[in-house]
């Protein structure tokens, strides 16, 4: 993996041997949690996501010392995000646990992009640039998601965080790999001082995905038949009408 940009490393926490792989956007990473200890992966790779997930994946089992036949539980993101890079990570999320037996979870990613900042004193808003001029997104306050999910023109994006602002300079902060191209378009109707960008808007979120899933893994599991959400079909399935 010369040709690539990867960064691994270990930080602290507990979990129960959990896989987590998040291949929505350009950045891939992995996460997996043991009772020793987590370990992570991120690798900017664009379109190569087919190519080097199981090579992640192997590659965390080794460092952590564990077997793929050890992995309880597999966790992958949800959507919204690139059709192509979710389908591979919601592929392997599922062959993973059809083949070992093991529980799947998927999290919406834009919650997994919020997670982080949920100490913000503002509005916090992820985006991916979903094209044709539009943003996915969400809004969160703190720790709670405050709005649907939506496929959305950026107008209406600045719209919308102006009337659910708490008062005319609450701080919003923007993250996700869309949180530029959205800044651009933000401050041509609030205040750019009011606004500001996340400096790791481009990071991986598999860290994210082993938190949350850790905190549902009680609750509940996803259906081996489910699938990734879009928010929109692609755009081979609108020109086959």
């Amino acid at each position: 993996m010369k040709d690539v940009s990867m960064f691994t490393g270990t930080y602290k926490g507990t979990a129960m041997n959990i896989l987590a792989l998040d291949s929505a956007g350009e950045v891939l990473s992995a996460a997996l949690g043991t009772e020793s200890g987590v370990w992570y992966t991120e690798i900017n790779a664009g379109s190569r996501h087919s190519e080097l997930i199981m090579e992640c994946v192997d590659g965390l089992c080794k460092t952590a010392g564990l077997n793929p036949a050890d992995l309880k539980t597999v966790v992958c993101s949800r959507g919204p995000g690139s059709f192509t890079g979710l389908r591979i990570g919601y592929s392997t999320a599922k062959g993973l646990s059809m083949a070992l037996g093991i529980p799947l979870i998927a999290v919406p990613t834009l919650d997994c992009l919020a997670y982080p900042l949920s100490i913000w004193p503002g509005l916090i808003l992820p985006a991916i640039d979903a094209k044709k001029s539009c943003f996915f997104t969400a809004f969160y306050r703190g720790s709670k998601r405050i709005s649907n999910y939506s496929d959305t023109a950026p107008e209406t994006i600045a719209e919308m965080a102006i009337k659910i602002a708490f008062n005319p300079n609450e701080p919003i902060i923007l993250t996700g790999s869309g949180a530029r191209m959205l800044y651009s378009f933000m401050v041509k109707l609030i205040p750019p001082e009011n606004i500001k960008i996340d400096p790791e808007f481009r990071r991986g979120i598999a860290k994210e995905l082993l938190e949350i899933a850790k905190s549902i893994i009680i609750k509940s599991v996803d259906d081996i038949n489910s699938g990734p959400d879009y928010l929109r079909k692609s755009d081979a399935e609108l020109k086959g009408g």
